[in-house]
């Protein structure tokens, strides 16, 4: 029992011990080549890249195998379209109030006034190109499953798996076999989640030195302003803004939901993706949080792929912040058109690589700022990333945890029950046990 409690607890530790050694290594070693060859480059880079690599390997056959459960088991095509309609909303809803709540305090804060603007600093920008809204929808069914599969396109493995899903109902008992196995090879991935959550300490403390080894917290200075604002913001979203509607629309107790969704927050922070700590929320939130599967399953990769909370935070911030950089006043309907775009922008960008920095430069454009500026924040926008992606998993599990909520698709006994689904110990079968089940 001892162990399950401390596995939050010991991420926890790793990753501040990650984030002092990495602190430390930037300020006193970062010209000793031993130093920056065999730990930064080498030991942390390559723990760490294997981490990351575990939980992305984890990401495509959970959504899939879940995906099918979740489907089979709702048994109806238009509960189906229900979830669906709700969750968009909902995340439609939380992007909307998070930009309204970065702006407003970053309206009254009003970072970047005084700041001196260098030629140099917005020399070497080039705003990436945002793909036409057409393409976007006509990019949501793959021409080619298989290769949606090996690139990971979440969009386009969520059309292919809810079409499959759906004719299996459509099949029937013959297609039975077919969703028993699906049902089997997801509890087996379940099992390989837990699995390597026991190495995740490690994995963390790994991306946490390396990451602060080279950006260190001396970064941070020049732009305390915007850093400091954009971190408040996202903090007071998670806990303001995305709780009030949890407890809203709920009725549940936030700070229920919030104890047991710290694992896949420390997750979120430490990879900075919202898709490869999938596996860890679809976790929490099943297990921890008593949310079935037939919800689950859809709502969360969803919500991974859309849900641009913390993206549309920075948006917000970074536009009032280049705004006063170049004493540009945007009045009133410039932050209205900058709320419009973000919201628009987190459906018509989803899944596109850089998604932050296009949106970024879409709705610099709109409002005639100038796109060179984004150059300017480019320096902490990593750590940021961080705190970002960390918001954007709190959203997507509150938002699952309303919409089964709402369809009764949740165990209110799992839910208030403190030590439910926590990672317990590994054990591997022994000899005598596996020739007993061999004998049966």
């Amino acid at each position: 029992m001892q162990a399950k409690q401390n596995m939050t607890t010991k991420i926890l530790i790793w990753m501040c011990a990650g984030l002092i050694l990495g602190s430390l290594i930037n300020a006193l070693a970062s010209d000793v080549a031993f130093v920056q060859d065999y730990f930064v480059n080498g030991l942390f880079h390559v723990a760490g890249a294997i981490f990351i690599n575990l939980l992305k390997m984890l990401v495509v056959p959970l959504v899939t195998f879940s995906l099918i459960c979740g489907v089979c088991g709702l048994g109806d095509i238009n509960k189906l379209g229900r979830v669906g309609l709700k969750a968009f909303l909902l995340f439609l809803l939380t992007t909307a109030l998070a930009i309204s709540l970065a702006i407003a305090v970053a309206t009254l804060v009003g970072p970047g006034q005084g700041f001196e603007l260098s030629n140099s600093a917005t020399s070497n920008f080039t705003a990436p190109a945002a793909p036409p809204i057409t393409q976007v929808f006509i990019d949501l069914v793959p021409s080619n499953p298989v290769a949606a599969y090996a690139n990971g396109n979440m969009l386009q493995i969520i059309f292919f798996t809810i079409l499959f899903a759906v004719s299996i109902l459509m099949v029937g008992e013959r297609a039975r076999p077919i969703a028993e196995a699906a049902e089997r090879l997801n509890e087996v991935m379940m099992q390989v989640v837990t699995v390597v959550m026991h190495i995740a300490p490690y994995g963390v403390f790994a991306l946490m030195a390396k990451t602060f080894s080279l950006q260190g917290l001396g970064l941070i200075l020049p732009m305390i302003s915007y850093f400091a604002v954009v971190a408040v913001v996202l903090l007071l979203h998670a806990g303001g803004t995305l709780m009030v509607i949890f407890k809203l629309f709920s009725k549940l107790d936030p700070l229920i939901f919030l104890r047991k969704m710290r694992t896949a927050q420390i997750f979120a922070f430490s990879t900075s993706s919202s898709n490869a700590t999938i596996p860890v929320t679809l976790r929490s939130v099943e297990k921890r949080l008593g949310v079935d599967n037939s919800t689950a399953s859809f709502v969360v990769p969803f919500g991974a792929t859309i849900n641009m909370d913390g993206t549309a935070i920075m948006q917000g911030v970074a536009t009032v912040f280049i705004a006063n950089v170049y004493g540009i006043d945007l009045g009133l309907m410039g932050y209205l058109t900058v709320i419009g775009m973000a919201v628009l922008a987190s459906i018509g960008t989803a899944g596109v690589p850089g998604v932050g920095l296009i949106m970024l430069a879409m709705v610099l454009n709109q409002v005639g700022l100038p796109v060179e500026g984004i150059a300017l924040i480019m320096g902490v926008d990593r750590l940021l990333d961080m705190m970002r992606t960390a918001v954007n998993v709190t959203g997507d599990a509150a938002i699952t945890t309303i919409v089964a909520k709402s369809e009764k698709n949740i165990s209110m006994e799992t839910f208030h029950d403190l030590n439910a689904g926590q990672v317990e110990e590994v054990h591997l079968p022994h000899a005598s046990q596996l020739d007993g089940q061999n004998q049966k």
